[in-house]
């Protein structure tokens, strides 16, 4: 498994371990220095793991082996069904959209997805969308809408491809309709961010009834190291750009841009990826009934209000 710089000294204990098993047979008793090693890495994972900072949390959410949508599609439902094409250019295979059944829930379910290797992530464009991703994620939208399915969405991506083609097709114009259409959409919507939330390419699926975030995953207007390039001209600022950019969970539902965070094992995600699916699925299930308990056009109208307050602010006047 791939392990992070501050995750070394881990990595150390947990190397001597496997070195002392292999010693360990029937002539030689290793089991007292095993303990006492097993009990350092216990209280090693603890001291490491409460105490990262911004930029450590998100190289746990950037992790290769961390759980991407379609493995959280796959824990949670055995029937999904992918839904492809915009209907105007092509398939982006950056973003996956269909049908799924949770537990008994029949929803339309979406999000970006990366590959695990070179040649996936080439073809996925590393969960990069281009217009044709978000105008399919639209079209799924409205066939939700049609048959009074929930939405269920899955954000992880650094940002919207930049690249030329996909300006010429109408990125920019693609996000923004995403953004007044998702507003208006008369069906509950529950997104979760996986991994990465960046910037507009996160925001244009993700105006939703309850916004979700994972522990180590992240939600900015622009990734840290981008940011560091514009105010310190150097991508090396990205940990100091992370710190003031006020991206993770604790900060963001403080700010009222999220609504729930759900937690994750010691590590990250990708640790337990069985267990996080539960969660994320217990929590997507129990806002679904009650976004249900809402009528279409309540619905629309406590989405339009949520988006509106989020950035609002008061000035004190001058004694």
């Amino acid at each position: 498994m791939s392990k992070l710089e501050f995750e070394k000294p881990i990595l150390e204990i947990q190397k001597k371990i496997t070195e002392l098993q292999n010693l360990s047979n029937k002539h030689v008793d290793l089991g007292p220095e095993i303990a006492k090693l097993e009990d350092k890495l216990e209280s090693m994972r603890s001291q490491v793991y409460a105490n990262l900072s911004t930029w450590q949390r998100i190289q746990i959410a950037r992790h290769p082996k961390r759980p991407y949508t379609m493995d959280y599609i796959n824990m949670m439902s055995d029937d999904f069904m992918e839904i492809h094409g915009d209907r105007l250019f092509a398939d982006d295979h950056a973003f996956i959209t269909g049908f799924a059944t949770i537990e008994g829930e029949r929803v339309m379910v979406m999000g970006h997805q990366k590959g695990r290797d070179t040649s996936e992530n080439v073809k996925r464009n590393f969960g990069c969308a281009h217009p044709e991703g978000y105008r399919k994620a639209m079209r799924a939208m409205r066939m939700a809408e049609k048959f009074g399915l929930p939405v269920v969405v899955f954000i992880d991506t650094p940002g919207a491809y930049p690249g030329i083609g996909a300006e010429e097709r109408g990125q920019a114009q693609a996000i923004a309709e995403n953004l007044r259409d998702m507003s208006e959409i008369r069906t509950p919507i529950v997104a979760t961010v996986i991994g990465e939330g960046g910037s507009g390419g996160a925001l244009g699926v993700g105006v939703a009834d309850h916004i979700m975030i994972l522990q180590n995953a992240y939600y900015s207007v622009i990734s840290p190291e981008g940011c560091a390039s514009i105010l310190w001209r150097s991508a090396t600022k990205a940990p100091e750009a992370a710190e003031a950019l006020k991206l993770m969970g604790e900060h963001l539902i403080k700010f009222g841009i999220i609504d729930e965070i759900i937690p994750e094992p010691m590590g990250g995600a990708h640790q337990n990826p069985p267990m996080v699916a539960n969660r994320l699925k217990a929590a997507i299930l129990k806002q679904i009934a009650r976004l249900k308990g809402f009528s279409a056009d309540e619905l629309v109208d406590h989405r339009y209000k949520k988006f509106r307050k989020i950035g609002v602010f008061t000035t004190a006047k001058e004694k």
